[in-house]
């Protein structure tokens, strides 16, 4: 059977299925059970797989065809320009959260020297991407789970920044060492209504801790910018991003605590998705 048939049997299986991409989908999965990329599979349709092969990727399929998302069957998401490595055991990277991470390296961009802390750390994308781009900045990741802390150490050495970031397991509000230019956080904002009706493909493959914001979505939101008051250099920076309809609620929380409200940025779907505060 050749690459043609090929994707035309996955595709087929997850379209029946309902799933949103399938073709995309049926070829990012082909990439990864062939170890090429979707260019040259797509440039060489006519190309024969063997009966093993075939049989390997349509286990992937059906994998896929029961919600596992693509990135928890290849272990890895890109984001921001490079792969990192992700499990069931951290938030799956967002592209929105790119977002970020484009302002945030704006904002600073005549910032030779800084020191950044990363509340929230996960897989590490957002800390790791920025200082890939920042060769003299440091950082520090703070993440209450032991297995999202391995997994970030693990991306930061795949990224040749490990030297530069120093690693906290702790809770948010539990960790109050040092003085920060920028603290920066995606924490978990979704309330109780939300979470329960989350779709399948998030709900049952992604860790509850880095999604559920409790039954209003602000617990751990509240925490951050209670935080980011204590360890936060005056005039520095909190970069956070919130869910749907939380932008005013965050402005007054951040007004209550001595920050000044400098700019929110909406995201792809014009959703008020990241602020920008300044500690004064």
């Amino acid at each position: 059977m050749n690459y043609r048939n090929i994707l035309l049997r996955g595709t087929t299986i997850l379209k029946k299925n309902n799933l949103a991409n399938a073709d995309i989908d049926a070829e990012c999965l082909l990439s990864y059970s062939l170890n090429k990329s979707r260019e040259n599979i797509l440039l060489n349709l006519d190309e024969k797989v063997n009966l093993t092969k075939f049989k390997n990727y349509i286990s992937l399929i059906y994998r896929r065809r029961n919600k596992e998302p693509i990135s928890h069957i290849t272990k890895k998401r890109f984001f921001w320009k490079s792969d990192f490595f992700i499990n069931n055991k951290v938030l799956t990277p967002r592209f929105e959260t790119e977002l970020l991470v484009e302002h945030i390296l704006k904002i600073f961009r005549f910032s030779n020297r800084l020191n950044m802390i990363d509340l929230g750390l996960g897989s590490g994308c957002i800390l790791i991407s920025i200082l890939k781009e920042k060769k003299q900045w440091v950082g520090t990741g703070v993440d209450l789970s032991k297995l999202a802390i391995k997994i970030a150490k693990n991306n930061a050495k795949i990224q040749q920044v490990y030297n530069r970031i120093r690693f906290i397991n702790s809770d948010v509000d539990k960790y109050i060492d040092g003085k920060y230019d920028l603290v920066v956080s995606n924490p978990p904002y979704i309330n109780k209504v939300g979470y329960n009706n989350l779709d399948a493909s998030v709900k049952d493959y992604e860790p509850k801790s880095a999604l559920y914001g409790g039954i209003d979505g602000y617990k751990i939101i509240e925490k951050v910018i209670k935080k980011s008051k204590c360890i936060l250099k005056t005039k520095g920076i909190l970069a956070m991003e919130i869910g749907i309809d939380q932008k005013y609620k965050s402005i007054k929380f951040l007004e209550n605590n001595g920050f000044y409200v400098q700019k929110i940025i909406k995201d792809y779907q014009n959703i008020d998705r990241h602020i920008f505060a300044i500690k004064l």
